[in-house]
């Protein structure tokens, strides 16, 4: 076979495939254009997720009518002149690669005019070529219009997800980058409808507002500006302002330990407001919330990095959302540390007592991270009370236990320890009391038994939420007083497209106004928690899911109802209490494992404990 010259037109579509992936790709390539021109105003506008349609318009310098279609040509870019510029990068676009790449599988249509020129150009592009040249009316600024992304690449465009992850990937890139400018004012658009906008007003707070909204940016605990001196530190500098090119500062909010999340989305890292994934610092930003967090929780956290351009390589990849940070180690401790001062002094002290054993408890504690209180009368009665943390074990009505057994495998856990019950019904127990708030100890006809009550309320309320599913309908708690819940735009996005499926588990739920939903009515598993509070868990596992089946989603979505609605760990119980949680666990059918698997409870028989003793 011969070698030979790719045709132009080829490589450029080829070269596309790493600097445009996808429809979000775009949007990130535009923006950051308007930015480097000095744009106080970006608009965006999306149809289909971004296949049909993106148009990203600016009040930016714009580009000389002279320089358009060169604009649009490989390797063409205004930000470096020679190589000894990409040591020091100042600009978040430099390659010259990101509109080429676009016009070479889109129709792009460019509208723009610089200041002190008398008219705008009006250029049109098909797959790279030009179609049409005009001399139009324009403001200053430019507005880039791409259109049927990947016609020209039909496989390219097969491989694109749903219109839904498309537009939650576009609903990230535009609320990142308005908060890394938040001087300015952004508004994205889907089908026609605004979805988010910020105001412009240079202060990050309100852009955390449009993104997070006001109930979570008011608890985001504000990072204390953090300086570290870095580079050489054998120059004997006495100029303050060489000193000051050598520092590394770290800024942003974080979230108190109680405002956390399934998965590590919402920790957003900026280096010299470029917004970057690393996972070397996002895992500086969990280290810092060691023992703050409960396991497989994470933070939120936006954190801003400021060094010197020369301390940072950002010609990594052609997407540039990877750096390498020539030293890393400063980095990672200046962020761990500044991160880990701010959460521990804007956090409330611990109960000194919370975690004692309790026997026959008579009094009820609230540890960190619970509110709410605890009502014995609720076990056996029908009252619906107010407030998180209020138990109803009796929700519905009790399924007899099964014959036989459930199939689960018994297993061993060494000599002289506990084992894990299966293959028969549980025996009569008696409550004893209860160890750290989170393990019931009960005393059984051979032994001992340690309830973990998390998992045993799991397997409970599981087994009664499917026998209600399979034969009346789940029962909907209407809410005196409607819960008005706002979801950053890329989470709302996936709550709407799940609001039939949420229905037919409870929800009730109806948008209002841009990113923001009324509760009306929740599954009456929830009635007693904050109904806002259980749909951000609700659709945090939405969120976590690739791409599952539509019976997949709805299994995931009632173990997390059940999971939200269970008692949890920390949570003290009356004797009354533990009793009516034993009484119901011995009614269920698999009384062995929660409904994710985990053990309910461990036997330590007379046996074992005689030989633990030296008794035999």
């Amino acid at each position: 076979m011969r070698i030979k010259i790719l045709p132009d037109q080829l490589a450029s579509q080829i070269a596309a495939g790493e600097v445009v992936e996808r429809p979000a790709s775009v949007v990130k390539e535009l923006i950051e254009n308007a930015l480097d021109a000095g744009a106080t105003t970006i608009n965006v506008d999306v149809r289909n997720g971004g296949r049909d349609l993106v148009q990203v318009a600016d009040n930016g310098s714009g580009i000389p009518q002279e320089e358009v279609e060169t604009a649009f040509r490989r390797h063409a870019t205004s930000k470096l002149a020679q190589a000894s510029d990409l040591s020091a990068i100042g600009t978040l676009g430099f390659r010259g690669e990101a509109l080429a790449a676009i016009a070479a599988v889109s129709q792009v249509t460019v509208v723009t005019r610089v200041a002190g020129e008398p008219a705008g150009v009006r250029l049109i592009l098909e797959g790279g070529e030009k179609e049409s040249r005009d001399t139009v009316g324009a403001p200053r600024g430019t507005v880039i219009a791409v259109e049927n992304l990947f016609f020209n690449v039909p496989a390219r465009r097969k491989f694109l997800k749903s219109v839904t992850t498309e537009r939650r990937l576009i609903d990230e890139f535009v609320t990142r980058y308005a908060m890394a400018y938040p001087e300015v004012r952004f508004r994205l658009s889907h089908d026609g409808r605004i979805t988010f906008q910020s105001t412009g007003s240079d202060d990050l707070r309100d852009v955390l507002v449009a993104v997070y909204g006001a109930e979570i940016a008011r608890e985001l605990l504000e990072i204390g500006e953090g300086r570290l001196e870095i580079g050489d530190k054998r120059l004997e500098e006495k100029d303050s302002a060489a000193k000051e090119e050598r520092t590394l500062t770290v800024r942003g909010f974080v979230g108190p330990p109680s405002v956390h999340r399934s998965n590590r989305n919402q920790i957003t890292l900026f280096v010299n407001r470029r917004w970057i994934k690393d996972n070397r610092l996002t895992y500086a930003v969990i280290q810092a919330y060691h023992t703050l967090l409960p396991t497989g929780r994470y933070p939120v956290a936006v954190i801003f990095l400021s060094l010197p351009y020369t301390e940072v390589d950002v010609n990594v990849h052609p997407a540039k959302t990877e750096v390498r940070l020539r030293d890393g180690n400063a980095a990672f401790g200046a962020i761990q540390k500044a991160v880990r001062r701010t959460v521990v002094a804007g956090s409330p002290p611990r109960d000194a007592g919370w975690g004692a054993a309790q026997v026959l408890p008579g009094q009820h504690s609230s540890p960190v991270g619970w509110s709410g209180s605890l009502d014995d009368k609720a076990f056996g009665q029908q009252e619906r009370g107010e407030g998180q943390g209020n138990l109803d074990l009796e929700w519905g009505r009790s399924t007899p236990a099964a014959e036989g057994t459930d199939g689960e495998a018994t297993s061993g856990l060494g000599s002289g320890t506990g084992t894990l019950l299966g293959g028969e019904r549980l025996p009569i127990m008696r409550v004893v009391g209860q160890v750290g708030a989170s393990y019931i100890i009960a005393e059984g006809p051979d032994g001992l038994f340690l309830i973990d009550q998390h998992a045993a309320h799991e397997r409970i309320l599981y087994e009664k939420f499917m026998a209600a599913r399979n034969e009346d309908g789940i029962a909907s708690q209407g809410l005196v007083t409607s819960a008005t819940v706002q979801m950053p735009p890329d989470q709302a996005t996936l709550l709407e497209e799940q609001l039939e499926l949420l229905g037919s588990l409870g929800f009730h739920i109806e948008p209002f106004g841009p990113n923001t939903f009324v509760v009306r009515a929740v599954p009456a598993l929830l009635a007693r928690l904050d109904p806002a509070a259980a749909l951000r868990a609700v659709v945090e596992d939405l969120e976590a899911e690739k791409a599952p089946l539509e019976k997949e989603r709805e299994a995931k979505l009632i173990l997390r109802v059940c999971k939200t609605a269970a008692v949890k760990a920390g949570q003290s119980l009356s004797t009354a209490e533990m009793e009516a949680m034993i009484r119901q666990l011995e009614s269920c059918q698999s009384p062995h494992t929660c409904p994710h698997g985990r053990p309910t409870l461990i036997h330590l028989s007379a046996a074992q404990l005689a030989r633990q003793f030296g008794r035999t």
